[in-house]
């Protein structure tokens, strides 16, 4: 197939990297058309994915209208606040059959959107079936290095999350699909923010027992805010679900995680993420999480306590331990 990548991060060039060894045409599209440029030059993305390099079959460019020219697939894949803002530059460059899978995991500030909604509102109805959603364990140096993975596609309907999930698959690359999108796309943005959790806790050596109690029951407050958005549970313990959670939260290539970790050191917040380099999502989903939950009456005591900690200057120490010092009660909702 034909390929486009919108967005040479570091997840949308190991994107472009995997597609390219499967497809005969990969076009990987920056909004700098300087850094385009060297890219294609020096045939590796050296900020992100240093000795990572390029196959005859990819090229980078800064025109987007180059890239998605006669591109049978499109992997959109910047940061969850401005998904917007490209896809509406998009929309009239798109070739009328393509499908559309967006790789980036957020929830919009403001809107408190799904990716899903957010590119619904963005292009024209006619492409509106054709949307899909990349899920599951997978860093993007690992992806970039061909290392093995296991990924899942989610669409609402099985033809394009199929096509999706063929032009990825191969090499060490598993690519399953599911039309469970809801899950899919909460499972992905939530698990950052649990991960950040973890970090902290990690940070201030809570030890190994809290981390697992941590991820066990931050996946419970992610299946609870999913399943009312009418997720099917069963997705939630799976590669969008619990797979990505336990690699984001015990990973240390984690962004997440490591914003954690520098938190529960006493680090500042902005001192951690001009460290980092890159956008740490869970920060900004932590706030939009946060109001969803609300809006929804979904319990998140987690991610309470994660945006007290990252907007009210709650202390790291106090928020972990309103966590253990919360009331006894029943392990699962259905029990209450």
């Amino acid at each position: 197939m034909r390929c486009a990548v919108l967005g040479a991060g570091s997840w949308g060039t190991a994107l472009a990297l995997q597609l390219a060894r499967t497809n005969e045409q990969v076009r990987l599209w920056d909004h700098d058309p300087a850094r385009a440029a060297a890219m294609q030059q020096a045939r590796e993305n050296a900020r992100y994915l240093p000795g990572a390099r390029f196959p005859a079959s990819l090229s980078v460019g800064g025109d987007m209208a180059w890239a998605l020219q006669d591109a049978a697939v499109v992997l959109e894949v910047v940061p969850s606040q401005v998904v917007r803002a490209v896809m509406a530059q998009a929309a009239p460059l798109l070739p009328e059959d393509a499908v559309i899978c967006c790789a980036s995991k957020g929830i919009e500030t403001g809107s408190l959107m799904t990716m899903n909604e957010v590119l619904e509102e963005a292009l024209p109805p006619a492409l509106h079936g054709r949307l899909t959603f990349l899920a599951g364990p997978s860093f993007a140096k690992e992806v970039g290095r061909g290392l093995p993975t296991a990924v899942v596609v989610a669409g609402h309907h099985k033809a394009p999350a199929d096509l999706v999930s063929e032009a990825l698959h191969g090499g060490a690359m598993r690519a399953y699909y599911t039309t469970d999108v809801v899950g899919a796309e909460l499972g992905g943005a939530l698990k950052n923010v649990i991960a950040i959790a973890c970090g902290v806790a990690d940070g201030m050596g809570a030890g190994l027992n809290a981390r697992a109690a941590l991820i066990t029951r931050g996946l419970a407050e992610i299946t609870r805010l999913a399943v009312a958005r009418g997720a099917n549970p069963l997705t939630l313990s799976g590669l969008a679900g619990i797979g990505d959670l336990v690699l984001t939260c015990t990973g240390d290539l984690s962004r997440n995680r490591r914003v954690g970790l520098g938190l529960g050191k006493g680090r500042q917040l902005p001192e951690i993420l001009a460290e980092l380099g890159e956008v740490a999502e869970g920060v900004i989903t932590t706030r939009s999480a946060r109001e969803l939950a609300l809006r929804e009456g979904v319990e998140m005591p987690i991610t309470e306590e994660i945006y007290l900690m990252l907007y009210e200057e709650k202390p790291v120490a106090a928020a972990l331990m309103a966590l253990m010092g919360r009331t006894r009660k029943a392990e699962r909702d259905d029990e209450r």
